[in-house]
């Protein structure tokens, strides 16, 4: 595991896993949030988001947390590893609400600087309708690489705290 994309729901957990797992690997962590956005929520075109993640998939090892549909198949080629971060949407509704409240006009660590948290009505349906809309075309692109990639869906934070105590230096994860 050198090359690992991290994917699931807003509010799934991606950041915080990302950044716990690459603490453990010694593995750099690009979060796409932080990356893929100028100051004031201004997105970058899809020209500059394609080539952004084309840099970073060039490095020798990564963490790249993020969705971003439309560019996620670079990522995936890419990766040795594939994690979905697949929690309930009732737990991934409730973390985006408590972190709205949490950052509210402030900036959270895996955001572009300048791109203060804010309520947002549109990505609070977003998450609820993942499980409908975004999910299934998630596991049909993991079918793909089935056989090919080591494929990894953490469907509970337990699991996903195990897959982190199991997981070794650099070294073969214990998957629960």
């Amino acid at each position: 595991m050198k090359k690992i994309a991290v994917i699931g729901s807003g509010g799934s957990g991606k950041s915080t896993f990302s950044r716990k797992l690459g603490e453990k690997l010694s593995i750099e962590v690009f979060h796409l949030d932080a990356v893929l956005w100028k100051p004031d929520w201004e997105a970058v075109t899809k020209e500059q988001q394609k080539m952004i993640q084309h840099q970073l998939i060039a490095k020798s090892q990564w963490i790249i947390d993020g969705n971003y549909n439309g560019t996620l198949d670079i990522r995936l080629r890419a990766a040795d590893c594939i994690i979905f971060m697949d929690l309930p949407r009732s737990l991934c509704l409730y973390r985006v609400l408590l972190r709205m409240v949490r950052y509210r006009n402030k900036q959270r660590p895996d955001m572009a600087t300048g791109c203060e948290e804010r309520f947002n009505f549109s990505f609070l349906k977003w998450v609820w309708m993942y499980p409908i809309n975004k999910r299934p075309g998630v596991l049909k692109k993991l079918e793909q690489y089935h056989g090919k990639k080591e494929i990894i869906i953490l469907k509970s934070p337990k699991e996903v705290q195990q897959f982190l105590e199991n997981i070794k230096s650099e070294s073969t994860v214990t998957i629960p």
